[in-house]
């Protein structure tokens, strides 16, 4: 009998400190579940900010494209929509015009590959013929001085449309003004 508490105190012995053994590498297992629980749920996080800030960053690049395109559609408007105008019976440039040209000389070269057409204009007064002829004398004028400044001819085209094309129909001084003009169209 003696024998036999001897091979239960031995067996307890080994049994025991296997047991607590055992016990103590399960929560060691269990922590590292929950640290790589954790580490994944970091890194899904880290993820999903990377993710964020990308996206944040392609907003942005696309909005600072669509202020760039409308600064340059209004550039491109007001290339257009700027006339430059001359005195009754006259193709020579007044010192608006030139100034006007300047800027529009400007514009061209930072768009190089855009050409115009500038259009030469004139009130209704004189014949037909006369008209077509000043018109394309104010356009001429105005090419020359572009040209001047160092845009190349081939880039500008001249017409004359003299009295066909009024901007103001009346028939007064205020409206002969404005149609005595050279007006700006982009190709």
């Amino acid at each position: 009998m003696k024998k036999r508490i001897w091979i239960m105190a031995a067996l307890l012995l080994l049994v025991l400190p296997t047991m607590l053994l055992l016990t103590s590498c399960a929560k060691k297992g269990v922590a590292t579940e929950t640290q790589v629980d954790q580490a994944a749920m970091d890194a899904e996080r880290a993820r999903q900010e990377e993710l964020a800030r990308q996206k944040a960053l392609e907003e942005e690049r696309l909005q600072q494209e669509q202020l760039a395109n409308q600064g340059m559609n209004a550039a491109r408007t007001r290339f257009m929509n700027e006339n430059i105008y001359f005195e009754f019976d006259k193709s020579r440039l007044l010192p608006a015009a030139q100034e006007t040209l300047r800027d529009k000389a400007d514009w061209l070269r930072a768009n190089p590959d855009l050409t115009a057409i500038i259009e030469g204009h004139t009130d209704e007064r004189g014949t037909t013929e006369y008209n077509l002829a000043l018109g394309e004398r104010r356009a001429e004028s105005a090419k020359a001085f572009l040209v001047d400044l160092g845009i190349s001819a081939s880039r500008l085209t001249t017409i004359s449309y003299g009295e066909e094309r009024p901007i103001d129909p009346r028939s007064n001084e205020e409206a002969w003004a404005k149609n005595r003009r050279a007006q700006f169209v982009l190709e």
